[in-house]
């Protein structure tokens, strides 16, 4: 079939357009001027500081070149994603090579003196970066931290039945831990409503300074090590061009072939009930391949030292200034493009047609895709308040009803649909679980009798690695659907650096006007460190809002809504939303509800509120005074405790003002000119005021309070208690006394904050101070909380005793 689809001329003109490529790769690297070699290289042409990766980039180009004739003979959709991110120059030249590059970035014509430009802006100030960047068209990954390509083509791939994505891993991503587990996609494709991916495994051998595992491994173990996770290899290996051409050609036409059988069977009801190997292609080629062999008689290709600048020192060695233009010439740049710089006519009619470009491909700009979500009328689930702080509800679950009702209106008659919740095996733990009333979760494996809601046609992803399901939908954000990552607070950590390279990538897409708007990635937050009634201190740490601080401030988003309601209203911002990171973090178990869904949404849309109904700082006539103190909480189990605290102090002293203020919106604690939510300083002194103290129960780290008040006047004023690395498997209100956040311990802050020293002040305290003794001796004892604090509502603070003479 080879032969048939690929005759000797139209080999050897995809292998001029792939010298085409890599002597644009090795010209971004290297020129700054001279870019087309028109004459004699000089030292002057050379960049001052060589930066980029020269090893992997040659078989990126080869694969790139043999995908493109296989575009334009079936006309299918390929989206390309690369692992070896450090590929960027080479593809940059592709898509600047196919047109692409050139139609959205006019400056950078196709003609010499936009060559120029391609060339002097790589790794450059002001430039691109060397990675497969959100500036490079075509690109979904960009490939700076490895191990998320297949991944993020996997999430691609969902619920896109007509996407044929091109993965291509590099054998030193291979060695990560997310794509390691990545190869476990099998069991998840659905072959009649999804997309499907074609992994393909390249081995150079080597990475920065080392051989790697796989690259030294014998085919028959890499061959055993794919077939184990479900796939079907195959071996293309070899140094000759012309023959891994051919190989390579014959392989993708193979692979296409198996995946078409693979989705008409499904789609047909005809599918076998065993699952389908899906097919994989395993490239053997050096490093460097095409580059220099050896350098100062020192072997470079196919080593480690290929892997970025072969030759490091062309602006003082002669002799390897030498060498670079003899390696560049090697191209044939003369015949590859005219007098003006303009790609040959034969081989700019290489590139397939329109949007079928690679570089061109909706898929990579999923803005144009996307639509609207179709979210349900807040109305069907909100819960009744009768009055603040008297009900208790598990917060989470009304959630799991909305997402629900989300999947039933958004499915497809083929079962896809452009929604997908992704959970690591905590769906139902999270109290999510209504959705299981609508679909199934997503397995492609046997299915027994005693498993519960799992099917083959099941949208709801669970597999126990964070990696995978932030990047599967991260995948499938970028190329335009909508979903929830939902985890433990604590293990969302484990993604978290993948989360911060997300972040990195919105904030840059937000200045490219070609690239269309993305649905929002939403992390939602549960299990929370204050509430793991299962789980010890391994399970608590609520260190995700720390890292998701110091991103964008277009980008991050953090919410801690105090109960369902608040919940609701910000589900429906976040799901609405583009181009953000929104942290929600609430937790599970049943918790007291303050606020009407009307409420709620006032609330959430000021970003913090004064609880008027909390407070004692009216005048009596229904005017508030300026407080003696304010009591401030962001989060469910600090604004109970600031309830709570908020009680004692009206029951003891209430002629001590006290306002109370709950924060929904974390980022808008930062001032105006730091974050677009932050408050004028105007409001943030409506708030809090200009110069009273403010004792604040805070659901993460207290420094990270302390981080977001900063340029605030008069920010020491603010008294933060929050989670301080004190835990284990112990009751509720434990997990707040060890970390001294109880409401005990707010009534002891409070009155030392206090403008005025109330009277039986010092009784108070000495309650508070009994109180956490009596507390220590009764969970001991009971193995469970005390009764006043287990069964506290608004409003059942027993009246203060008597005073005692």
């Amino acid at each position: 079939m080879a032969d048939q689809y690929y005759p000797d001329a139209e080999l050897d003109l995809d292998l001029r357009w792939w010298a085409a490529a890599n002597y644009l790769t090795v010209a971004q690297i290297y020129l700054r001027d001279n870019a087309l070699l028109r004459e004699p290289l000089r030292a002057e042409h050379i960049k001052p500081r060589l930066l980029g990766h020269w090893g992997t980039s040659p078989g990126l180009s080869a694969i790139y070149a043999v995908l493109n004739r296989h575009i334009r003979r079936t006309d299918a959709d390929w989206l390309y994603v690369t692992g070896p991110g450090h590929g960027g120059p080479a593809l940059v030249a592709a898509t600047y090579l196919e047109g692409t590059y050139s139609q959205i970035y006019p400056q950078v014509s196709a003609d010499a003196a936009g060559i120029g430009r391609l060339c002097r802006q790589f790794s450059s100030p002001g430039g691109v970066p060397s990675h497969v960047s959100v500036q490079t068209p075509g690109s979904i990954h960009e490939g700076g931290e490895l191990g998320y390509a297949l991944a993020h083509a996997a999430g691609a791939a969902f619920d896109r039945p007509d996407l044929l994505v091109a993965c291509v891993i590099g054998d030193g991503e291979a060695e990560t831990g997310p794509l390691s587990a990545s190869w476990k996609l099998p069991a998840f494709l659905n072959a009649r409503r999804d997309g499907a991916v074609l992994p393909i495994l390249h081995l150079n051998g080597a990475k920065i300074a080392g051989p790697t595992v796989l690259g030294r491994s014998t085919d028959t173990d890499v061959a055993a090590y794919l077939s184990g996770q479900g796939w079907a290899p195959v071996f293309v290996e070899g140094d000759d061009p012309r023959l891994v051409f051919r190989a390579l050609w014959a392989a993708v036409d193979s692979a296409h072939e198996s995946i078409t059988a693979i989705q008409r069977a499904a789609r047909a009801g005809t599918a076998s009930a065993d699952t389908p190997r899906w097919p994989a292609i395993v490239l053997r080629t050096p490093k460097g391949w095409t580059g220099p062999h050896t350098v100062d008689g020192v072997l470079v290709e196919g080593t480690h030292r290929a892997h970025q600048v072969p030759l490091s020192a062309v602006r003082t060695n002669p002799a390897h200034l030498a060498q670079l233009e003899r390696w560049m010439r090697s191209y044939r740049p003369d015949q590859l493009f005219d007098e003006n710089g303009t790609l040959a006519a034969e081989l700019a009619a290489l590139a397939p047609a329109g949007d079928k470009r690679m570089g061109s491909t909706p898929y990579a700009n999923g803005g144009r895709l996307r639509r609207a979500l179709p979210v349900p009328p807040l109305e069907r689930y909100a819960l009744d308040v009768p009055a603040p702080g008297t009900t208790f509800h598990e917060t989470t679950r009304v959630l799991g009803e909305m997402l629900r009702d989300i999947y039933a209106e958004g499915t497809r008659s083929d079962g896809g649909g452009d929604f997908r919740l992704f959970c690591p095996d905590e769906t139902a733990s999270n109290r999510l679980g209504a959705v299981f009333e609508t679909t199934d979760r997503c397995w492609q494996l046997p299915v027994t009798d005693h498993d519960d809601g799992l099917g083959p046609d099941g949208r709801v992803m669970e597999v126990l690695s964070e990696h995978l399901c932030q990047g599967w939908l991260e995948g499938y954000l970028l190329a335009g659907g909508h979903g929830v990552f939902a985890s433990y607070e604590a293990f969302a950590m484990v993604s978290v650096s993948m989360l911060i390279q997300h972040a990195k990538w919105l904030q840059h897409a937000r200045t490219l006007p070609w690239r269309e708007p993305v649905s929002s990635l939403n992390v939602l937050l549960t299990s929370t460190c204050w509430r793991n009634d299962h789980n010890g201190f391994s399970h608590q740490g609520p260190g995700m809002i720390d890292a998701a601080i110091p991103l964008s401030p277009e980008v991050v988003r953090i919410w801690l809504p105090p109960d369902s309601n608040t919940l609701l209203s910000i589900a429906d911002h976040c799901l609405r939303s583009t181009d953000h990171v929104n942290l929600i973090v609430v937790d599970k178990q049943p918790h007291l509800q303050y606020l009407t869904l009307e409420e709620a949404d006032r609330h959430c849309a000021a970003g913090a509120s004064v609880w008027r109904w909390a407070g004692t700082e009216d005048d009596g006539a229904g005017r508030p005074d300026e407080p003696d103190v304010v009591l401030a909480a962001a989060g469910d189990v600090p604004t109970e405790e600031i309830l709570a605290a908020a009680e004692l102090l009206r029951v003891w002293v209430p002629y001590l003002r006290v306002r109370v203020v709950n924060i929904v919106d974390l980022m808008a604690l930062m001032p105006q000119d730091v974050h677009p939510h932050g408050f004028t300083v105007a409001g943030f002194a409506e708030l809090f005021t200009e110069d009273t103290d403010v004792v604040f129960a805070f659901h993460g780290y207290s420094r990270a309070v302390h981080q977001l008040l900063h340029g605030r006047p008069n920010a020491d004023r603010f008294h933060v208690r929050g989670f301080n690395e004190q835990g284990t498997t112990t009751t509720p209100f434990d997990m707040v006394v060890l970390n001294r956040m109880s409401r005990y311990d707010l009534v002891l802050e409070a009155l030392r904050r206090a403008r005025r020293v109330p009277q039986r002040g010092d009784e108070l305290a000495r309650y508070c101070r009994g109180q956490l003794e009596r507390h220590r001796d009764h969970v001991v004892a009971h193995l469970e909380d005390m009764p006043e604090v287990r069964e506290w509502t608004w409003g059942s603070t027993a009246p203060a005793e008597p005073t005692t003479r």
